[in-house]
Order: structure tokens, then sequence, then C-alpha cells
């Protein structure tokens, strides 16, 4: 059995701890200026680099992890927001389609290998059927920004089934694709269709699309409103958290199975 490496890249804390808490001992390095978690699988290695949020951080930390580690693939793995109705809160949603939305055009990216995202999907519907969450396939719309998902909505391109917002994948898949290793992209949903933010990123990020508490503070001193929905989003955070460690966790154990 070979010994080989997953490569793993989630953009937030949040994504990252539950998985963490749940795969046992790891160790933390440095890559640059990412922080890189390694744990041991039972024949090889994974490795997990944390980007931040943004297609530009997602795209440079699949270079750092591409350096560091080699990897024999890739899983992309976080929080997305439902565009239609179908996913719910803790759901969670395998890439088939890949785009870049900015401007209110779609880009379409051709990055997946559709047979490995179909067995990913079995493998997950499979492995969490006992589990009190829905497995789906569906459409992964990279923005630069949060937009209003009705809007969104209301131009799709034809054909796109179980679309969710995200901010890295697409950037993630371009990388990866561009050296030949195979991606698997799995998130689980946050934010239900029918739940609009009531804030922008700006309002909480520097110009890194880092989240600065200060800037929180000020935008809830500014929008006391939005008090309850940033409680309601981390309630929603935590239950995807847990169900997407759990998802990321068959998927690692049928990569391993395949010996990519």
């Amino acid at each position: 059995m070979n010994h080989f490496t997953i490569g793993l890249i989630a953009a937030m804390p949040e994504e990252i701890k539950p998985l963490l808490r749940q795969v046992g001992p790891y160790r933390r390095e440095r890559a640059g200026s990412f922080n890189i978690y390694r744990f041991p699988l039972a024949n090889g290695e994974a490795c997990l680099i944390e980007s931040g949020m943004g297609a530009a951080k997602g795209a440079a930390a699949t270079q750092a992890l591409i350096d560091t580690a080699c990897p024999s693939v890739i899983i992309n793995f976080g929080f997305a927001g439902a565009v239609t109705a179908g996913p719910s809160v803790g759901d969670l949603v395998v890439a088939n389609r890949l785009f870049f939305h900015q401007h209110r055009s779609f880009s379409e990216q051709y990055d997946l290998d559709q047979d490995l995202s179909e067995l990913m999907e079995l493998a997950l519907a499979k492995g969490c059927r006992r589990k009190p969450f829905q497995v789906y396939s569906g459409a992964f719309i990279t923005a630069g920004e949060i937009v209003v998902k009705g809007n969104l909505a209301a131009i799709l391109p034809q054909g796109v089934a179980n679309p969710v917002l995200d901010m890295e994948t697409a950037a993630i898949a371009q990388v990866a694709a561009g050296v030949k290793i195979p991606i698997i992209a799995v998130r689980a949903i946050s934010d239900a269709a029918d739940e609009e933010l009531d804030f922008s990123l700006e309002e909480l990020t520097d110009n890194e699309l880092n989240v600065r508490i200060g800037r929180v503070l000020w935008t809830v001193s500014r929008k006391p409103w939005i008090i309850p929905q940033l409680l309601r989003l981390a309630k929603n955070a935590k239950l995807a958290g847990e169900n997407l460690a759990y998802g990321v966790q068959v998927v690692m154990q049928t990569v391993t199975a395949m010996e990519m």
C-alpha cells in the first residue's frame, strides 16, 4: 500500500476546528502566511491548510499546499449558502459544477472529475445515511462578495441544480487542475435560500477579508437589528461544522480506500 497525502483546504477556523476535534492528534505548522495542520491516515497523512476567505487567498493557499505537501488529491470543504430551495441548514453538498460569479455574469470552470464527484456523493450518501442531514450534488458558485441570493437565483444559467454560494472553490480547483491534482469539493449549508444577509463583508472584514472584531462591533452598534441574525448564523455554523467534519472523514476514508 503506497504512502500518500490527502490535501485539505478550508477558509475559516470555524470550518476547521470541528474536524480537528474529531480526527484526534495533529500537529500545527506554518507554510508562509498560512496555518497548516497534519494528522495521520491509515496509509499516509492528511495536510490541512487554512486559506482565509476569498478567491485570491484560496488560490494562494492551494499553491502553498501543493508546494508543501505534494498531495495526491485535494479536498476543499467549508460552509456555503443555498441559493434555491432544496438543501437546508446542515445538509452537505458535493460539487458537480463550478462557476465564478462577478458583476451578474457566470464563468463555468471545467476542473472537476465528474466520475470522482459522483463517487463521493454516493459514498457520502451511504456513509451519512443514519445522520440527520441530507447529501446533495450541486453547482458551487464562487463569488467575491455577499450577494442577494434572490437576485442571483433569477439569473442562474439554465440547468443549474442545487446551487450554493462560496468564496474559494472555483479558484482552488483552477490551481489544482493546473498541476493535474484531482479535487473534491464538499460544503455544508450554513444559511438557507430564504435567509438573506443584512450586512456586507466590507462591514465585518478588513481589505484582505479578515474578520475584525472591531468592525463587527461597530457594525452591530449601527445595525442592532442584525444581532438575532448573527446569533442564528452562529448556531447554524456550529451544526454545519459538525456535519461537515463527519462528511469530510467519510470522503477521506473513501479516497484512502481508492489509493489514489
